[in-house]
């Protein structure tokens, strides 16, 4: 069996679309399978096989950025809808999703260029997902991809420009814990299985004082009600309402101090309910500071809301 390294480029395409995904890393590979044929009675007793090529397997590793996420989410969770034009607000879309509890049914085609080689992976679906989130790192999405049938030389040259927009990153990540938010998570790690109907785990990094306590006011609940993950682009600074201090900004009057803010360029939302600890997998046994692992079950709903901007912004 042979795994493939990351050096090639990865195109989704779908009813719709055809996007380049940025990746760190991807194993995508023809799927072979064994038939079998059980040992005659009159025979030698050897069970003998052929080789059976069974579709495609494997993973991308790939970050989000303000182009990819919609398209990255919709094929890990699905859509809940068309998107949603916000009028008065600088061309923004909004993008809603949710997980359901069934397997998803979303099918893909997947182009892989490696050198002088192109694929076609045709009739895909995401069988599983792993959002990565932490501080002063590139948020993350890793999707378990698998299909029924077997690649073919992609005909075609054109392929789509290598994406490069603005990528989230979990230093500009919100955590709200029913009602209330939370400086002390350092990242989280959401799983998804949709085998067999889904399940749901979260992971929650959070930094703890050393010997392993929690600081005041900060110790995350057993059973947390709703968490709602908030991760934004920070693309500009902007004069919102500000007047400068010598000349004329923005049509501003003479003699008022100028403020400067940043402006939100594109956010995601991820919305989760009724989620309950399985354990706490917190090693204690340090003199210093720690990060530790808490896990839990979801046992409601995810949901999640992609804001993105159009070309106009």
């Amino acid at each position: 069996m042979k795994v493939q390294g990351c050096d090639c480029s990865i195109v989704i395409k779908t009813a719709y679309q055809e996007m380049d995904v940025p990746y760190s890393e991807e194993t995508l590979r023809e799927a072979i399978s064994i038939l079998q044929e059980e040992a005659s009675i009159e025979g030698d007793g050897v069970n003998r096989a052929i080789q059976k090529r069974s579709g495609v397997t494997g993973c991308v590793v790939t970050p989000f950025s303000i182009d990819t996420a919609p398209l990255l989410l919709f094929l890990a969770m699905g859509s809940a809808g068309l998107p949603i034009y916000i009028s008065e607000t600088r061309n923004l879309y909004r993008h809603c999703l949710h997980l359901l509890p069934l397997e998803n049914s979303t099918r893909f085609d997947i182009i892989q260029k490696r050198n002088n080689e192109r694929l076609l992976y045709e009739c895909c679906v995401v069988k599983g997902f792993e959002l990565r989130v932490n501080r002063e790192e590139t948020v993350k999405l890793k999707i378990d991809i698998s299909g029924e049938q077997a690649p073919v030389i992609y005909p075609y040259t054109e392929i789509p420009l290598e994406e490069n927009t603005e990528r989230f990153s979990g230093s500009n990540v919100s955590y709200k814990i029913n009602g209330k938010t939370y400086s002390n998570i350092y990242g989280l790690t959401l799983l998804a299985k949709k085998e067999g109907g889904t399940k749901t785990e979260l992971w929650i990094k959070r930094c703890l004082e050393a010997g392993g306590y929690a600081t005041h006011g900060n110790d995350i609940p057993d059973v947390i009600d709703e968490l709602i993950i908030t991760a934004q682009l920070l693309r500009d600074k902007y004069v919102p309402s500000g007047r400068a201090p010598r000349g004329r900004i923005y049509g501003q009057p003479y003699g008022c101090p100028a403020v400067y803010e940043y402006r939100h360029f594109g956010l995601f939302r991820i919305t989760l309910t009724r989620l309950v600890l399985v354990s706490d997998e917190t090693i204690i046994n340090s003199p210093d500071a720690v990060i530790g692992p808490m896990r839990y079950y979801v046992s409601g709903t995810v949901k999640a809301e992609v804001f993105t901007c159009g070309e106009d912004c």
